[in-house]
């Protein structure tokens, strides 16, 4: 295999794992994933994450934190999210959100729809979360960076035979991460990923989200 073909073959594996098992992993391991992730290209080479890792301990704290202040708190992101879904992005976001339904059995089910949604605030039951923060100073291009080092990472969770989920949901509440771990207000919360070794017997698991071909991105000239 080339590497052309071996890193294509990564791409098309990696997917989002939405139950873990509670098996950590070694923190050399995941130091050596943040050192991939950091090979990513950044704006001027400012490399501006700042990066949190939770040991299972600290990740149960976290949890129940989250689990327990999330429905008393209003949402408030440090980052602007979509002021709207139109067209084909919308479509996306809602066949992506059926295909989740579908596997866990509660399609037209609000209140088991709202349970599976909570989820996200009991990271999916992983034993790690990362939590990735960067300058407010540096705007959307810091947060780009960010972005691209949080695809890195999940790139070397899938590699390692791990399994790993970018988080915005977490971003919805910027102020209780940054509370929680005591990042300052000169930083901004990007996002979450929660990681571990998946847990293959879970339903949620099983279903893939595909991706549009080239034909339908580039416009070539």
């Amino acid at each position: 295999m080339t590497g052309a073909e071996a890193f294509s073959a990564l791409l098309r594996r990696r997917w989002s794992c939405r139950a873990f098992r509670p098996d950590p992993v070694p923190r050399e391991v995941i130091a050596a994933m943040v050192d991939d992730a950091a090979r990513v290209p950044t704006w001027n080479n400012v490399q501006p994450w700042g990066v949190i890792v939770t040991q299972p301990e600290e990740t149960e704290r976290f949890r129940q934190h989250l689990l327990a202040e999330v429905p008393k708190a209003s949402p408030a992101p440090d980052l602007e999210f979509p002021k709207r879904y139109e067209g084909i992005y919308k479509q996306r976001r809602f066949d992506c959100a059926m295909q989740l339904y579908e596997a866990v059995g509660c399609v037209g089910d609000r209140e088991a729809s709202a349970r599976q949604s909570m989820r996200n605030f009991a990271l999916f039951d992983a034993p790690h979360v990362m939590i990735l923060h960067s300058p407010v100073a540096l705007g959307p291009y810091g947060a780009l960076d960010c972005g691209a080092f949080a695809t890195a990472f999940a790139l070397a969770a899938e590699a390692r035979g791990l399994g790993s989920i970018v988080q915005a949901a977490l971003s919805t509440f910027s102020p209780l991460v940054r509370g929680f771990f005591d990042i300052p207000e000169d930083r901004m919360m990007v996002c979450a990923v929660s990681f571990g070794h998946p847990d293959p017997d879970d339903p949620v698991n099983a279903y893939r989200t595909p991706r549009a071909p080239a034909s339908e991105v580039i416009d070539w000239r």
